[in-house]
């Protein structure tokens, strides 16, 4: 299990059974780079448990993102993650990543 230090997930399931994990972390810019580099963590063993499965969840696909960076001040970087998918999917995350 990987330990994530600055995603911190809230979970979200729509009437299709597809399900969201919402995360979002500001830091000074100097840091940004260690959320990034979670979020590619993330996404690789996304890539690599569900290949040529990511697209838009309503046409069949398993899983989708969305990544969002702004810099809040000169001081505070803001990086906006959602992970979505399907029941198997979001199952295995959870376990994969020690999510509740």
């Amino acid at each position: 299990m990987t330990e994530l230090r600055y995603l911190d997930f809230d979970y979200s399931e729509d009437t299709e059974g597809h399900g969201t994990f919402d995360a979002m972390a500001s830091t000074v810019p100097a840091r940004t780079h260690e959320v990034l580099a979670e979020i590619a963590q993330v996404l690789a063993w996304a890539d690599a448990a569900y290949p040529d499965a990511r697209g838009a969840l309503d046409e069949g696909a398993a899983w989708d993102f969305d990544l969002q960076q702004t810099r809040e001040a000169p001081e505070l970087d803001t990086v906006s993650f959602s992970l979505s998918g399907t029941e198997d999917f979001c199952a295995a995350l959870r376990e994969r990543f020690s999510l509740d």
